[in-house]
């Protein structure tokens, strides 16, 4: 009997640990009108970092496909539709940090760190000791 509670044991520890998986698309909110902006499709590049491109925009008051006119790099002028916004991120246990995430509206990149909590993607950009989290959604 010890033995097949350890089995079911391992077996529901490993189910719950790739059910921990930042792989996937997931719907963004927008913080001040609570509306779904976009989808960020997550996944894990050959270099084993993960990176976030926006899939696929759900709100078009800025058009079907916007510039991105503020951003401060080569994404300048750059259609907001399959940008990388995320990029550079390590896993660390739980957590995925030392990365970068730019908010296309501000234009400003913040380093960034993302971790799953209750089924939902905690979002953190922060400069310094200042910071914003977003919660996004499994976009199923």
């Amino acid at each position: 009997m010890k033995k097949i509670f350890f089995v079911l044991l391992l077996l529901f520890t490993g189910l719950q640990a790739q059910a921990q998986s930042i792989i996937g698309s997931w719907k963004t909110i927008d913080d001040e009108t609570n509306k779904a902006k976009s989808i960020i499709r997550i996944y894990k590049a050959t270099n084993g970092k993960f990176y976030g491109k926006v899939e696929k925009l759900l709100d078009k008051s800025g058009g079907e496909n916007p510039l991105c006119d503020k951003c401060p790099d080569s994404r300048k002028n750059q259609p907001i539709l399959d940008m990388v916004l995320i990029k550079d991120l390590e896993q660390d246990g739980n957590e995925w940090k030392n990365g970068k995430v730019l908010d296309p509206e501000k234009g400003k990149e913040y380093n960034c760190k993302l971790w799953i909590e209750n089924g939902k993607l905690q979002v953190r950009g922060y400069w310094g000791v200042f910071y914003r989290t977003q919660t996004w959604y499994p976009a199923n």
